[in-house]
């Protein structure tokens, strides 16, 4: 599904068939390290996305969505729907800020 130096990182708790928390990471493999990209989790008590950017600075959006089920099938979907698009921004900006 991904290019050789694309991966998703994948976590999930369950209770009851419910998920408790999850992360769920897209990751870039450049000049010899693997970057985090994209991350959706439920770390500080809300589901949310981060963009994250060369040298870890973060953006985060809130996911408005019912549970945490939701939001990790949502999440999935999503990285593995749009994986190229931000492999390719995350790119351009490591080239343009070297």
């Amino acid at each position: 599904m991904f290019d050789h130096n694309c991966r998703i990182r994948h976590f999930h708790r369950l209770s009851k068939n419910k998920i408790i928390e999850f992360c769920i990471q897209l990751e870039i493999y450049f000049k010899d390290k693997w970057h985090p990209v994209i991350r959706y989790d439920t770390a500080h008590g809300f589901t949310h996305k981060d963009i994250l950017h060369k040298g870890g600075r973060a953006e985060k959006e809130p996911l408005f969505v019912n549970d945490y089920n939701e939001a990790l099938t949502f999440a999935e979907t999503d990285i593995k729907t749009n994986w190229q698009i931000y492999r390719d921004k995350f790119l351009k900006e490591i080239d343009v800020n070297g």
